[in-house]
């Protein structure tokens, strides 16, 4: 009896500091953290943009041949930020399509098992017919035997043969603007930029401040679209080929952003924007993030979590932007996606069809299967992905 009451006392005592922990927990994960949150402008920072998550582990930005892509010049552009008067690093790389890859595969030294693994499309075939003048005269210019460096950054030789096959020759040119977390060199982003590569495209891609190998600054909504922005002049200073933007997840809100920037300005426009896995605004986002889910039923949820975000101009409200672009707009998504739910990217395609005038450019919705599995990253895997950014992109090409 006295052995029963012992143990008693103790599973009491066990059980009574077990509520305190679980009570302490509580109130830790559901009111200290998220008024932290409120008044942590640096913390709402890292829960949007994510850049301290980094993967892959050790990876080269510096040496895109070592992510698989071949033909690819990495360098760096600088601006200035006048806001904080500070200038500004961003990584960039410029991948080539590859149809210009075989024509001058001895001049980028590219390796025979890597060109045994191209095989060009009828679209590829008539860019390149397209382009032979084009090629030829960029030939004499560099001469016979000519070779670009083979490694480094800004080597002249490189960057002179890049910018020549940007500027001298009739070729779209895609701006992918990436999401949150980890950096230009992503495997869905790198498999991303082969599939358009394939279809004859150039691609830039970049890294925002805070990514990558760019300024360690750190990233706001103003700062993202400003870094955007000056890629955007790079390339038109560079070409005159009609250029497509290409925004993933978080760059889907930076995109639109940016594309209603740039109708104010007097430069040459984009022909159009693809949305991949985009979420109509900020607010619906954070209440379906997996991060979030725990926090959205609470009665101070908008209070602690949404409205500072809005009070310190984090948030990019695609739904508010698109009635305001008039290019030609396409959507993508899967059913599938967990990090932005379908019915947000359709949602904001709903949005669209109501706000946006009718003389406006079209807008277009794809969705994908939930069957095939492509998620929020794997859009690129799709058979059928090809023909239908081709397709978009050549009904406004001209436009």
């Amino acid at each position: 009896m006295v052995y029963c009451a012992v143990t008693k006392r103790k599973i009491k005592r066990i059980t009574s500091l077990g509520l305190k922990i679980g009570l302490l927990i509580s109130i830790i994960f559901f009111i200290v953290f998220p008024l932290i949150f409120k008044y942590s402008y640096k913390l709402q920072r890292a829960v949007l943009f994510l850049t301290f998550i980094r993967y892959p582990g050790n990876l080269d930005l510096g040496r895109p041949d070592r992510s698989g892509l071949y033909a690819t010049r990495n360098f760096y552009i600088y601006h200035r930020d006048p806001k904080r008067e500070k200038d500004v690093r961003i990584g960039v790389w410029h991948v080539l399509p590859n149809f210009v890859v075989t024509r001058f595969s001895k001049e980028l030294r590219v390796r025979d098992n890597v060109l045994a693994n191209i095989t060009l499309n009828e679209r590829e075939d008539h860019l390149s017919a397209l382009n032979e003048e084009n090629f030829n005269r960029i030939s004499e210019k560099f001469g016979a035997g000519f070779q670009v460096e083979h490694h480094g950054d800004n080597g002249e030789s490189k960057k002179s043969f890049y910018e020549a096959l940007l500027r001298d020759t009739k070729i779209p040119v895609v701006l992918y603007l990436h999401g949150n977390t980890a950096s230009r060199g992503a495997q869905h982003r790198v498999d991303m930029y082969q599939t358009l590569r394939a279809q004859g495209y150039h691609v830039i891609a970049f890294d925002y401040r805070g990514f990558g190998d760019s300024s360690s600054l750190g990233p706001s909504a103003r700062a993202v679209v400003l870094d955007a922005k000056n890629v955007y002049k790079y390339i038109v200073e560079k070409t005159e080929n009609p250029i497509l933007i290409w925004g993933h997840s978080l760059g889907t809100g930076i995109g639109t952003h940016l594309l209603t920037e740039l109708q104010q300005m007097e430069i040459r426009k984009p022909r159009g924007i693809i949305l991949e896995s985009p979420f109509n605004n900020i607010k619906d986002e954070i209440s379906e993030h997996p991060f979030a889910r725990a926090y959205k039923y609470l009665p101070w949820f908008e209070f602690t979590i949404v409205n500072p975000m809005f009070q310190n101009q984090l948030t990019f409200d695609s739904d508010e932007r698109v009635a305001e672009i008039k290019l030609p707009i396409m959507i993508l998504h899967a059913e599938d996606d967990r990090v932005v739910p379908f019915r947000l990217g359709y949602k904001l395609y709903r949005t669209a069809l109501k706000t946006r005038p009718k003389n406006f450019a079209p807008i277009e919705f794809y969705r994908f299967a939930a069957s095939h599995g492509y998620g929020h990253r794997w859009i690129c895997r799709a058979p059928e992905l090809p023909s239908i950014v081709n397709g978009f992109f050549d009904k406004y090409e001209d436009s």
